[in-house]
């Protein structure tokens, strides 16, 4: 029996009792095609009609059906809110369905739970309860794409299709030429999550005011004792970064104004803005002009939004001397920009890698390589667009010391030599490769190399381009092609991932949702396999949510076109 019956506008005619058999590819047809007709009447300047598409997707089945899925399949699918909830049945989940109401909604505190940052403070997170997730991801649904539509166009914090390499290479296309500009104000706002007004959020945040008031007025619990809320978005919760960005919407718009007269041509064009989330960059011609315009004109203009500069972390630098932003170091050399992995970046790494070495004296040289490889790869692949390869040389020496410090603690009484030919192998052109053994899924035993920083390859990143907007019906073709661009130049893409992905034309079996890296993907096989060989017409592609949840017994109602219910992998 099918959950709804979903019509042209996204609306259900019934809702049932099965999760699992949710028409999920028309479910985010539904919610797609509203998404586009958002965007398509803000470009047009109907504010009535955004208005009613937003009352429309916030109130349809497929909108809710995919809030309930993005809360209960995420990363904090585990974490409880004060109900001490959580949705980790099919039942569950479409109950929630049919609970997601808006009459009557009052949502509960927020639970406080604090991270650790590099510098040792306390980083405050509030944890919505599953509901108030799921309606804030409801909500996001609608006002994403306004949000994109009013978005700064070299703002790249929190948005779709964006990333830190994209804010990173807009840095080096300001900075790089022999005319750019030579100052940079370095800006980071204090606080940014936790001051922001309430009263300027309500004014303009373009959604539901009530719903927005009361998840703002929530309060949080922090050690069984209940606080109030008297300003700020909390971190952790799903919608908060939108509310943000929008917060910090017009930033360009006020220096472009400030800067936009004809005798004043030639300092406007010095003076741009890179932003990703709380952090951004100011170039200008002159440290005067930063210091006596630029910086004032931002103090008020966050000022307004209940928000101030970090003290602390604002400075105004020279390019010759370099500047950190986003865990790299940007500086002119004689002339030339080079970018490369920040100090800091460096250190966090080395400190991050000893701290799993010595704490995994008692576990086997394959189960250190399992820990350490994610780490190592994952950083690498981030420094991978900009100039890394001595640094990445010199993170291998580092790690190699401390690996060899580790083999001679596990061995005290035996020789280099033996610890060399237990531990350490010649693999293709690398010499002394540290090598482990680990059973995989059929207790075979395999051998399992370190990763090396160096073996990653340098690739320079194709900044997006500033006005594409992933919600516009206009940039879908542009879309298309930079994901497949970046595929295939995804290192983690082996040849068959890539055939596979090509073959599906990107999307999922089981769901027809595009597969990309922030969705993640896993590979399913048709039929059990034979001879334990993973035959490439065996193998489909997949997201991981849909790879458990056709896994199940009880599931019969997703099968492949013309090749079969997907098994166990």
């Amino acid at each position: 029996m099918n959950l709804g019956v979903a019509t042209a506008t996204g609306a259900s005619l019934s809702y049932g009792e099965n999760w699992q058999a949710i028409n999920w590819p028309q479910v985010h047809r539904n919610v797609r095609r509203l998404q586009t007709r958002i965007v398509k009447a803000m470009k047009a300047g109907k504010k009535r009609r955004v208005r009613a598409l937003r009352y429309l997707l916030t109130r349809s089945f497929s909108g809710k059906a995919l809030a309930i899925k993005r809360v209960s399949s995420n990363q904090g699918k585990r974490t409880p809110g004060v109900d001490h909830v959580l949705w980790n049945t099919p039942k569950k989940k479409a109950q929630a369905i049919r609970d997601l109401r808006a009459n009557g909604y009052q949502p509960l505190p927020l639970k406080r739970v604090y991270l650790r940052k590099q510098d040792g403070r306390l980083r405050p997170l509030g944890i919505p309860a599953m509901r108030d997730r799921a309606r804030q991801a409801l909500h996001l649904l609608a006002l994403d794409p306004v949000a994109e539509t009013l978005a700064e166009p070299h703002s790249y914090g929190f948005r779709k299709e964006r990333s830190t390499a994209d804010a990173i290479a807009q840095c080096f296309n300001t900075l790089a030429k022999r005319r750019s500009p030579q100052w940079v104000l370095e800006g980071d706002i204090k606080g940014c999550f936790e001051g922001i007004d309430h009263n300027w959020l309500i004014t303009h945040i373009p959604m539901d005011k009530g719903i927005l008031r009361k998840w703002l007025k929530a309060g949080y619990v922090d050690r069984h004792v209940l606080y109030p809320t008297d300003a700020g978005t909390p971190q952790g919760g799903i919608i908060s970064p939108a509310l943000a960005n929008i917060t910090l919407n017009g930033l360009g718009r006020a220096l472009r104004e400030k800067f936009s007269s004809t005798e004043r041509a030639k300092q406007s064009s010095q003076v741009r803005l890179v932003l990703y989330a709380d952090d951004f960059i100011i170039t200008g011609s002159t440290k005067e002009l930063l210091v006596d315009e630029v910086k004032p004109l931002v103090e008020s203009f966050l000022q307004e939004r209940g928000l101030e500069l970090s003290p602390t972390k604002t400075r105004i630098t020279h390019i010759s001397d370099g500047f950190d932003f986003l865990g790299q170091n940007i500086r002119k050399y004689h002339g030339k920009l080079l970018i490369k992995p920040s100090t800091r970046s460096v250190q966090a790494l080395v400190a991050k890698v000893r701290q799993v070495v010595k704490g995994s004296l008692q576990l086997s040289a394959g189960s250190l390589v399992q820990r350490l490889n994610p780490i190592i790869s994952g950083w690498a692949s981030y420094h991978q667009h900009v100039v890394s390869k001595q640094t990445f040389g010199k993170v291998d020496t580092h790690i190699f010391r401390m690996i060899w410090r580790w083999s001679k603690r596990k061995h005290p009484t035996r020789s280099a030599a033996w610890i060399r030919k237990k531990y350490f192998q010649t693999v293709g052109t690398c010499n002394w490769v540290f090598t482990g053994v680990v059973s995989d899924q059929h207790k075979e035993r395999k051998p399992v190399h370190l990763c090396k920083a160096k073996a990653t390859p340098i690739k320079r990143h194709l900044k997006i381009r500033a006005e594409a907007n992933p919600y516009d019906q206009d940039w879908e073709v542009y879309f298309e092609e930079r994901l497949a661009l970046q595929m295939v130049n995804n290192p983690s893409g082996y040849r068959r991932l890539v055939q596979l992905w090509f073959a599906q034309e990107g999307s999922c079996v089981v769901c027809a949702e595009r597969l990309t890296r922030q969705s993640g993907w896993t590979t399913g096989h048709l039929v059990r396999r034979a001879n334990r060989k993973n035959h490439s017409a065996n193998l489909v592609l997949l997201h991981p949510a849909c790879h458990r949840r056709v896994r199940q017994p009880a599931v019969s109602s997703h099968r492949v076109p013309s090749t079969g219910r997907l098994r166990e992998a």
